[in-house]
């Protein structure tokens, strides 16, 4: 397995397995991450994964990088081609379009198809969420139907309310509080995606299936209700 390891000073450094974006590169990563997880190697502070790498934070006071080093490529030399990897299922409830998804009718004419088959075919995908981003909790998503792709905004929105799902490109995704923004805004989930006052705060992770489905205004409303602060 292709693997390369770049020190990040002197308490971090990349293990990077791929080169391009891709389902392949991903089962690695995620691969690698469960055993080091399961491994609890002692002076490990922190996994970051991200599209094709993932960075090891570390005490060098009580682990030895090389040492650390040689722990990680026996690990990696265990993953097999289309090893099994555990990824959970996220279903995310969108109310599309209206106050909540303004974009939508750019996202339409820039298609040319109407609202209903834009929302058909954002739902009809299954997303892997390849790494967490920008803001807390921010998703990178892979698989978006190519046939709704639309470009980013040009200037982008000052503020984009949290929840906010959208589109850039062949890329889809949700903001997870609120922030400047230059995607295009097809909807909004009533769920947070990020709880920092939780022990773990983020409603996704690197390596999660994400399915989106359509509400109504009265599920949004009732979701939102009972979305545990």
């Amino acid at each position: 397995m292709m693997m390369q390891i770049f020190p990040l000073g002197d308490s971090a450094f990349q293990v990077k397995l791929g080169t391009a974006i891709s389902p392949d590169t991903l089962q690695k990563i995620r691969s690698l991450m469960q055993l080091l997880e399961e491994s609890e190697i002692e002076g490990i502070t922190e996994l970051v994964p991200s599209y094709t790498d993932i960075i090891i934070h570390y005490q060098p006071l009580v682990i030895d990088f090389k040492l650390l080093v040689s722990q990680i490529k026996k690990m990696a030399a265990e993953i097999k081609p289309n090893s099994a990897v555990d990824y959970k299922t996220v279903r995310i409830p969108v109310l599309y379009g209206e106050t909540f998804g303004k974009d939508l009718p750019h996202v339409c004419q820039h298609s040319g198809l109407n609202k209903e088959q834009v929302i058909n075919r954002h739902c009809e995908a299954s997303y892997l969420v390849y790494m967490l981003g920008f803001t807390p909790g921010f998703c990178y998503l892979g698989g978006m139907d190519k046939a709704i792709a639309t470009p980013r905004k040009e200037v982008p929105d000052s503020k984009i309310l949290s929840g906010s799902v959208g589109i850039a490109g062949e890329q889809t995704g949700i903001y997870p509080i609120e922030s400047p923004g230059g995607w295009q805004i097809i909807g909004r989930t009533p769920l947070r995606l990020f709880k920092p006052e939780k022990d773990e705060p983020f409603l996704l992770e690197a390596g999660n299936v994400l399915e989106f489905y359509p509400i109504n205004k009265d599920e949004y409303e009732r979701l939102n209700e009972h979305n545990d602060g």
